[in-house]
């Protein structure tokens, strides 16, 4: 009888010991495979919007910069983002080039639970880039933007943008900075 409280005891150490190396060998979480973006300074001239916040990702496929910010009251706040046209005129890619192409029509998005569009936008090669990506969302008649851009191929920074964004702490941000904190 004195010999199960020791089986106990080998039992529950055997199984402490392989859950942490199981926990020691497994993948990056999420968030964690997302250290990859760094912030980095507002890479855009002042305009009459508050700077936001920009970041760069060295390991996402084309050496990928996006940058986020709030347009508060700058919403049509019956429709919000309706069509194409309004994500090319507030999204910020005429910041990295005037010249900026669409690829093809827009699609719909949610990022952090407000809806809008996104587009694919090929550049010039003077840019320094070879597309970029414009996303805009709403809130009643408050916008958030955000655009990406890099050298490699526009699925890939359209990708990586939105994974970024769906992170965690970059929802607390957008969610904060159209609460105006």
């Amino acid at each position: 009888m004195r010999r199960w409280p020791l089986i106990a005891f080998f039992i529950v150490t055997l199984g402490a010991l392989s859950g942490a190396a199981a926990y020691q060998q497994a993948g990056p979480r999420h968030e964690e495979q997302q250290s990859a973006w760094r912030e980095i300074a507002w890479p855009f001239p002042r305009d009459g919007w508050p700077a936001g916040k920009a970041f760069r990702c060295d390991g996402c496929g084309g050496d990928v910069v996006i940058s986020v910010r709030p347009k508060i009251g700058f919403c049509n706040c019956d429709r919000g983002v309706a069509d194409d046209d309004e994500v090319d005129r507030v999204a910020d890619v005429d910041l990295i080039n005037q010249r900026f192409v669409p690829v093809s029509s827009g699609q719909v998005v949610r990022v952090a639970d407000m809806p809008g569009r996104i587009r694919t936008y090929e550049l010039p090669p003077a840019a320094g880039a070879r597309h970029a990506v414009g996303i805009a969302v709403s809130r009643g008649c408050d916008l958030l933007v955000a655009v990406a851009h890099g050298k490699g191929e526009a699925s890939a920074i359209q990708r990586a943008a939105l994974a970024f964004l769906a992170t965690g702490e970059m929802t607390r941000w957008m969610v904060a900075a159209m609460e105006g904190r």
